[in-house]
């Protein structure tokens, strides 16, 4: 066999691993308070290599009107904590659609309904989903077994 094919084998079999991205820590404390009022579906998606308004969405569902309200609410008090302030905020009076602007990243808390709607993660399907730990990915409660919670 030539040397050639050899290396080429060699470079073509190898796999690398992506790198994880490790978002702001402020996305993280967001996430953590979204998680904390039940906030469902959790994800953050990096936008730094296809959009140049904005780094990260963070974008999660709650239940209902009040429970969007309220996952709303706790992100922007964890976050007041940490010394940051949206620089504009939308969409509290339905509590539908709200919108966190922190400038670096944007909070979108939907009810189920117009996250299927509007599918951000499918208009950005181009972007990087971050991995956040299992403890934030908000995943809806699976029925225990006989089909119960």
């Amino acid at each position: 066999m030539p040397e050639s094919a050899n290396l080429m084998g060699g470079i073509a079999n190898k796999k690398s691993k992506p790198e994880a991205i490790e978002p702001d820590p402020l996305i993280l404390i967001a996430a953590r308070a979204a998680s904390e009022k039940k906030g469902i579906e959790i994800v953050v998606l990096d936008l730094r290599k296809v959009a140049s308004f904005t780094d990260y969405f963070l974008i999660c569902t709650g239940a209902n009107s009040r429970q969007v309200q309220a996952i709303a609410e706790s992100i922007e008090e964890q976050l007041r904590k940490a010394g940051r302030r949206p620089l504009h905020s939308e969409g509290y009076s339905t509590g539908e659609w709200i919108l966190l602007d922190y400038g670096d990243f944007v909070v979108h808390v939907f009810s189920h309904t117009a996250r299927r709607f509007y599918d951000l993660e499918r208009l950005w399907r181009d972007a990087e989903k971050v991995t956040l730990p299992d403890d934030l990915s908000g995943a809806p409660d699976k029925p225990a077994a006989g089909g119960r919670k």
